[in-house]
């Protein structure tokens, strides 16, 4: 008997052997597994094998590969693989069916018959369930190699247990960051067709000054603004402006921005007035959106002739008006936001009249919820102090110094949403000296 237990180790271990050579050689986490299951299978001279990875967020043991086994997930606290991934320790069970820890229902689903079972904890690390990565079972030995698996079993178990845990965490990890620069790649295609969708230049109408400008605090953004030259549409003069704001950040919100502003140029196009537009834009969305989604938006109409700005606007609020002598009229918004209700009325709002020096301020949440290092907001009044500090200046100098001011009082934190902002200002009458 010890010469034939000799024989069998030095063949195995000749198997396991280029096993180690394969696992060292592979990064493919479903080529990986399958060489595991198929190694000690064959190394412990049993039937079937599979192997449990374990998920660390849910605390759960699945498998995707092994012999005669279809998709299974469950939690470590059941079953023998459960114990076996708690206690980190090899479970071997000679009958089955007489230990009151094995389950039979996967035996009764697939007709298969266990009659006993090797249960080997994978740890890429010596303790705590942070090193665990799965958990191995081996089962029915060839009765020509034994009735049961033994203590030679067990250490060639525990050897490949250990190459195998290496080998699926490299593996793993390389996945997830293949993943992770996939994700990387295509959210830099999408910011790329988000800036796309923005105005390649900024209107000029004589007599006044125009800046706008959008920074997300993702790759993506959930605001969105336009420009509409109403000259290079239908020939009229004016400009239709226009500032989008969908819950939270990232792609899903800026699908939803730009949806909105696809909707409202096409409305534009199609010569439908503003409200009725933004009533059959906020129909659309209300069957577009998810429940708890919805977007804040402000569309106005600049007459550089009658120097009138009138405006709708759904939820997007302050709207920050600066008459020449400085004062500044704070308005909300006369409307709520788009994508909540099918009953969208606005109320009537008299239009801005934009005398010599008259400045509107539209900016979005980005900027009133800069928060400092003690999470203070920047807040309607600091923006305020900012403008008028640079009335007379143009709109790019104004936008530059809001800016600066909350880059200051964030104090290098970084910015929570994105920042999107409108200006439009008549010019200010010569000084006269």
């Amino acid at each position: 008997m010890p010469g034939k237990a000799v024989d069998i180790d030095a063949a195995t271990w000749a198997r396991v052997s280029k096993v180690m050579e394969r696992l060292a050689a592979s990064t493919d986490l479903a080529e990986v597994l399958g060489l595991i299951i198929d190694s000690l299978r064959d190394c412990l001279g049993a039937d079937r094998a599979s192997v449990f990875q374990f998920d660390k967020q849910t605390q759960e043991l699945y498998v995707k590969q092994g012999h005669g086994l279809a998709e299974i997930r469950f939690p470590i606290t059941k079953g023998i693989a459960g114990e076996s991934a708690r206690l980190q320790a090899i479970i071997n069970v000679p009958d089955c069916y007489a230990d009151q820890r094995f389950n039979p229902e996967i035996d009764r689903r697939t007709g298969y018959r266990t009659r006993n079972m090797l249960t080997v904890p994978l740890c890429s690390e010596d303790t705590g369930l942070g090193g665990l990565e799965g958990v191995a079972q081996v089962l029915n030995k060839d009765p020509a190699r034994g009735a049961a698996f033994d203590e030679v079993d067990e250490s060639v178990a525990r050897f490949l247990a250990s190459q195998a845990a290496v080998a699926i965490r490299r593996a793993r990890l390389i996945e997830a960051e293949v993943r992770k620069k996939k994700i990387e790649a295509d959210l830099k295609v999408a910011r790329s067709i988000q800036q796309s969708t923005f105005p390649k230049q900024i209107p000029q109408f004589e007599g006044y000054r125009i800046q706008a400008a959008t920074v997300p605090a993702d790759e993506t953004g959930g605001d969105t603004f336009d420009l509409i030259d109403l000259r290079a549409v239908d020939g009229s003069s004016g400009l239709i402006f226009l500032m989008g704001d969908a819950t939270g950040h990232g792609v899903g919100p800026a699908l939803s921005a730009a949806q909105f502003r696809s909707m409202i140029r096409m409305a534009v196009r199609l010569g439908s007035p503003l409200e009725r537009a933004l009533g059959q834009l906020n129909a659309q969305l209300v069957d577009d959106l998810p429940p708890g989604r919805f977007i804040t938006a402000m569309v106005g109409m600049l007459d550089p002739v009658g120097h009138t700005l009138s405006y709708s606007s759904a939820g997007q609020a302050p709207i920050l008006f600066f008459h020449p002598d400085g004062q500044c009229e704070e308005r909300g918004a006369n409307g709520m936001p788009l994508g909540v209700d099918y009953d969208l009325p606005f109320d009537a709002v008299e239009p801005f009249e934009m005398r010599p020096g008259a400045t509107l301020v539209l900016l979005s949440d980005g900027y009133y919820e800069a928060q400092s290092p003690s999470h203070e907001q920047f807040g309607v009044e600091r923006v305020v102090a900012t403008v008028r500090s640079h009335l007379r200046e143009s709109p790019e100098v104004i936008l530059q110094a809001i800016t600066e001011a909350t880059k200051q009082f964030a104090g290098g934190r970084a910015f929570d949403d994105d920042q999107t902002a409108i200006i439009i200002q008549r010019a200010p009458e010569p000084s006269k000296s």
